[in-house]
């Protein structure tokens, strides 16, 4: 399909494409639509840039696509080779290639808007299911095959982007040169219940390690939810701000700054300021412009799917149990995350059902989120056999001290697949790609190896 456009950034040279892929994969794959062409059901269009610096126009690279985290995320929106860290030192390689994954960005997008058109809550579900790992793996797949003449290249998966991967390598692994990952390996077998379990100790001690790092911020965060608890709060769209959502707003504390972000957000959540919270028996106002920034941090305006495939990405062909809200019963199992406590526990990565409630954009969502939930019938997301087999060769950095993706979890499934090394740092958190030097040690590290021998002749 020609480029729609292309254009320069300050250092940058980028196109913009777009190609149709089928809505559902089912009884297809790549290199028979491919040949043949796509089949006559419903279509949707999957976006993509590719990215290069300017001195690189023309020539002949080889292709690095990068699998976005999330899930439910698009990709990524440079404003220069710095603007995130990884782009600088892969665009000295490779023409990188930036989808937005079905569904996000510039693709067909879901939104309560695309869901309302769907029909019933059950046609909404079996619609949603149409945009986890499998389908996404195998638009990728078709990409590959019809636009970059069929030529291997190399994935970098972050975050989700990991699982991606290992879907990738599950039924496609002639389509990839090499792979490398960042805090991105998923536990084999897949289990919802089991990340969970390990999630909310790890967000437990990233709270406390908040208040201990900026210790007032305790009683400021507990002065909020308590005035929270007394109702009738809330955030400029008109929906209500409760202790439970306040929750939420720990989000990002497995990322850094996430703590400074925190502090500066609560800093000014007062209209007491630096004085007291309130006079004696009042309730304390909290300021618009902390209401606006809780707010910002809360909207699912970007990218609801997120929490709507959330706990979806664990679901492995037909489960012996429905997922059944993994990460509320998991939240229910433990005092200390009670919103009622004090010090009051923050959350991340947790999908719950009262989300679907509080949040305006996400109430649409509720009954088909619901049926779900209690679905039992998923496309395969890995071919343990062909993993156990794995010849691709595999660069991951493993953060040791992830607060999303537990480091003995992927460690355990990288033993189990050969042709695979792991960088075990503590250096960074869960976003260290967007820095500077993750990429370039993990290139450097398959390069050395040999592995990256037939990436970057490819």
């Amino acid at each position: 399909m020609p480029k729609l456009a292309s254009y320069y950034l300050p250092g940058l040279y980028v196109e913009d494409h777009a190609v149709d892929v089928p809505l559902d994969w089912r009884g297809h794959e790549p290199a028979q639509l491919a040949a043949d062409g796509l089949p006559d059901s419903e279509r949707i269009q999957l976006f993509y840039r590719t990215v290069c610096t300017p001195e690189n126009v023309g020539r002949d690279l080889p292709f690095l696509v990068f699998l976005q985290g999330g899930p439910g995320g698009a990709g990524p929106r440079p404003l220069s080779p710095t603007s995130d860290g990884w782009i600088e030192e892969a665009t000295r390689h490779f023409r990188v290639v930036l989808p937005d994954q079905r569904g996000t960005g510039r693709s067909s997008h879901v939104s309560r808007h695309a869901l309302e058109a769907r029909g019933d809550a059950r046609s909404q579900a079996e619609f949603l299911k149409r945009f986890l790992a499998p389908s996404i793996v195998r638009d990728f797949e078709y990409l590959r095959l019809t636009e970059f003449a069929g030529r291997p290249w190399t994935t970098l998966g972050q975050s989700y982007g990991g699982w991606l991967t290992l879907t990738y390598l599950s039924f496609y692994p002639a389509g990839i040169a090499a792979s490398l990952t960042c805090g991105a390996i998923p536990h084999l077998p897949a289990s919802a219940d089991e990340v969970y379990a390990h999630t909310f100790p790890r967000m437990a001690a990233k709270t406390r390690a908040y208040y201990e790092r900026y210790p007032e911020d305790a009683e400021r965060v507990a002065a909020v939810a308590d005035r929270l608890a007394a109702g009738d709060v809330r955030l400029p769209d008109g929906s209500p701000l409760t202790p439970r959502r306040l929750q939420q707003l720990g989000q990002g504390l497995g990322m850094k700054p996430a703590p400074e972000r925190l502090h500066n957000l609560f800093d000014t959540a007062f209209e007491a300021g630096a004085g007291t919270l309130a006079a004696a028996g009042a309730k304390p106002q909290l300021t618009d412009g902390f209401l606006m920034g809780a707010l910002q941090s809360l909207t699912t305006a970007g990218d609801p799917l997120y929490w709507v495939l959330q706990e979806l990405i664990y679901a492995d062909g037909t489960l012996e149990q429905p997922i059944r809200w993994s990460a509320a019963r998991e939240y229910a199992s433990r005092p200390e995350f009670s919103a009622d406590a004090r010090p009051l526990m923050l959350v991340a990565e947790a999908c719950l059902p009262w989300m679907f409630e509080d949040d305006p954009l996400l109430v649409p969502f509720k009954p088909t989120m619901d049926l779900l939930m209690e679905d039992t019938k998923f496309d395969r997301l890995y071919d343990p056999a062909r993993l156990a087999a794995n010849e691709v060769p595999l660069q991951a950095a493993v953060y040791f001290d992830d607060a999303y993706v537990d480091s003995g979890l992927q460690l355990d499934t990288l033993s189990r697949m050969p042709h695979t090394h792991a960088w075990v740092t503590n250096e960074f958190e869960h976003d260290g790609l967007h820095g500077s030097a993750v990429f370039k040690r993990l290139f450097e590290e398959a390069k050395n190896r040999g592995d990256l021998e037939r990436a970057l002749r490819s």
